[in-house]
């Protein structure tokens, strides 16, 4: 396994060993790249991650090893040679091709020819010593097998599967395909006026290298085919690729060099091109999603660890027209206080109204700030907002609705508030969302928080594992307060899953907030291993000892205290205080356990305790004057957020319903290798209009820099 990790990783094999060592004790990714920096050598978690990921590729690799090396011995036909082949097979290609010729397949043409007796004629024709074929058939005219012409075909077959199951056959057109493939796609006759079609017109009729294809336009012309819009062809040069086989097969020109060259036809049109094109599109479609499975991990993370206020009053509103505005009042740790429905829109255009009660609301619970939903009526409901007159300075937010509805009819959400309805459940998400995304968004199923580019077509297994290391990797970076965090936020720490965070939430209201971290281990179930893995990313406040509250892990209490103790002063008075921190000799407190790196780590924490890594919420304003596409045209500068990234550009809210499009070309004057160096999700940029095609509903932007 470690030489396997090594060759794909080209990380120091000593690394290796040891992460692999403490994967197997159970430790999470989150925990052995902060607290075991030591023996990892100071890997960062997507080394680590990497490494995860061939571990488990070599697992899977020695499982199908067994299960195939049992089915050749119960068939009876396993040699040493073939078992040290499939042994020293180093990926699932060729220990399948090794399998090939032993599967258990359904009836084959060639299968059929076997029974009839024709295998020795296939051996005579492809040993191609023989002439007169015509007539050495004839001796095997006999039961199923009506004439010579019968014969040869059969025989045929026969030859088509052997040269089906030569390895060098198979890899030689693999090379081919992986090189020069085509992907050509023509329209369904019939579906060409369908309306739905219409947003794949641009694969009607279209060519383009596999090697070369971009994930999401691949991933667009598989979608428009599973919906029955397109059909799409894998092709390479047949006469080279056929001539290539021919080279490896046909030594004479005797009678049987013929039929050889019949069977060689054969073989690659029914069973090497149709069996190796799949296969092609499979590794290309790998690829692909592989590529909009990391470009949605990207954006999850920037969403979640967008900008919180923090703890403060918020006042949030879930914008509509007909059905009005949910107004909802929450506290400071986002508990509900208030919670009502206002009309300023049409039809009843209340709008007094509402600024009266919005205004005495804001009084009455000492509201900090607002936020106000990003969906319909949201412009409007803003402008609302914006005419009252408020006694204390009130920041007005605009949030990402993105999934809410998802929350708020979701079972969290019951359970959570089983008296409210889903109007009030969405309007509370959009407050929460504004005093901590994070705490919020984990709520959600993250494919539905929609900033990915056909994230319902990629391997939805591989995508839910990505999408789960990104939360897990967030959630832990932050830390949580264990007397506040939801069990949906517990459930993602370190060590702890979502039955421990059941047990937390339920000891917590029970027993009251805990007083600190070793308080914890009284949690029914929650061992010493769970401990371990997870203290150190609990956060709990106001603590008799501050090191609870920040991410110095308890195993290193005593090493700190012996620090403080040393310079004559307490935890308490070491903790903010750099000048004193930096004076300290960290290579005194070296032991094989602990090495510079953690301490460097331990002194940084003390420095600024419980730091939170995200930055502040700051507030956006769109051009007032913009209100639908009719008011945008070319040339003009307008704010904008980044609202989603994908690979080829990504989309701007400019304040309309319809989101713009900077296209990759358009968001430097120099070549864009990753659109995330240039832009990051819900980053407040300024952009220009290109152009606005109104009756497609498209707006082309350019990034102003």
């Amino acid at each position: 396994m470690i030489s396997y990790i090594l060759s794909h990783t080209q990380l120091p094999e000593i690394a290796i060993k040891n992460t692999v060592d403490l994967l197997n004790k159970a430790c999470t990714v989150p925990f052995i790249s902060r607290y075991r920096k030591e023996r990892t050598g100071n890997l960062d978690e997507v080394q680590i991650g990497e490494i995860v990921k061939f571990k488990e590729q070599f697992e899977a690799l020695e499982k199908r090893k067994t299960a195939i090396l049992k089915a050749l011995e119960e068939q009876d036909v396993l040699t040493s040679e073939l078992k040290q082949k499939i042994k020293a097979s180093q990926d699932l290609t060729t220990l399948e091709d090794l399998y090939l010729p032993y599967k258990k397949s359904r009836k084959t043409k060639a299968e059929t020819a076997r029974q009839n007796g024709l295998e020795p004629l296939a051996k005579i024709i492809m040993s191609q010593n023989a002439n007169a074929i015509e007539s050495i058939a004839f001796k095997y005219v006999k039961g199923e097998v009506a004439s010579a012409e019968d014969a040869l075909e059969g025989a045929r077959h026969i030859i088509s599967e052997w040269i089906n199951e030569r390895t060098d056959i198979r890899n030689n057109i693999r090379y081919q395909l992986e090189r020069f493939a085509m992907i050509s796609t023509k329209v369904v006759k019939t579906k060409i006026d369908d309306e739905n079609a219409q947003k794949f017109r641009d694969y009607f009729d279209w060519e383009e290298a596999l090697s070369r294809i971009p994930s999401h336009r691949l991933l667009a012309i598989l979608r428009a085919e599973t919906e029955g819009f397109i059909k799409y062809k894998i092709e390479i040069d047949d006469e080279k690729a056929l001539a290539k086989i021919e080279d490896r097969i046909i030594h004479s020109k005797n009678d049987g060099a013929e039929h050889l060259q019949l069977a060689i036809q054969d073989a690659y049109k029914r069973l090497l091109l149709p069996s190796l094109a799949n296969e092609a599109l499979q590794i290309a479609r790998e690829k692909a999603d592989a590529s909009a499975i990391q470009v949605f991990a990207k954006n999850l993370k920037q969403l979640l660890l967008g900008s919180p206020l923090g703890e403060k009053r918020v006042l949030a509103i879930d914008p509509g027209f007909r059905t009005g505005c949910k107004v909802v009042c929450l506290d400071a740790q986002g508990g509900l206080l208030y919670n009502e429905t206002l009309y300023p829109h049409p039809p009843q255009n209340d709008s007094l109204g509402a600024m009266k009660k919005i205004s005495s609301l804001s009084e009455a619970y000492k509201i900090e700030a607002i936020a106000i939903g990003n969906g319909t009526a949201s412009r409007e409901t803003e402008a609302v907002i914006r005419k009252i007159h408020f006694k204390n300075d009130i920041q007005v937010f605009v949030v990402s609705e993105a999934g809410a509805s998802i929350y708020s009819a979701s079972k969290i959400a019951r359970d959570e508030f089983p008296n409210y309805d889903v109007t009030v459940r969405g309007a509370i998400s959009i407050g929460r969302r504004l005093q901590d995304p994070l705490a919020e968004l984990v709520k959600i199923d993250a494919k539905s928080i929609g900033v990915g580019q056909y994230q319902h077509d990629v391997d939805q297994t591989k995508l839910k594992k990505a999408l789960d290391v990104v939360v897990e990797s967030c959630v832990n970076a932050v830390g949580v307060n264990i007397n506040t965090a939801s069990a949906s936020l517990l459930s993602y720490v370190s060590g702890i899953g979502p039955k421990l965070a059941e047990n937390i939430v339920a000891f917590r209201d029970e027993h009251g907030a805990f007083a600190s971290r070793n308080d914890i281990k009284n949690v029914p179930r929650l061992g010493g291993k769970a401990f371990e893995q997870g203290a150190a990313f609990l956060r709990i406040k106001d603590a008799q000892n501050p090191l609870d509250d920040s991410a110095v892990h308890p195993e290193r209490y005593d090493l700190v205290t012996q620090m403080a103790k040393d310079l004559g002063k307490s935890v308490q008075e070491l903790i903010g205080n750099a000048a004193v921190l930096q004076k300290i000799d960290l290579k005194k407190y070296c032991t094989d356990a602990v090495g510079l790196p953690t301490l460097q780590d331990i002194i940084k924490e003390l420095e600024k305790p419980g730091l939170d890594i995200r930055e502040q919420a700051k507030v956006f304003t769109f051009n007032q004057n913009i209100k639908t596409i009719n008011d945008v045209h070319e040339g003009q500068l307008l704010p904008g957020i980044v609202n989603n990234i994908t690979n080829f550009g990504c989309f701007v809210d400019i304040g309309i319903k319809e989101s713009g499009l900077i296209h990759v070309s358009n968001l430097s004057d120099s070549f864009v290798k990753d659109v995330n160096e240039h832009v990051s999700l819900h980053q407040q940029i300024i952009v220009k209009v290109l152009e606005v095609d109104v009756p497609r509903k498209r707006i082309q932007l350019k990034l102003h820099h």
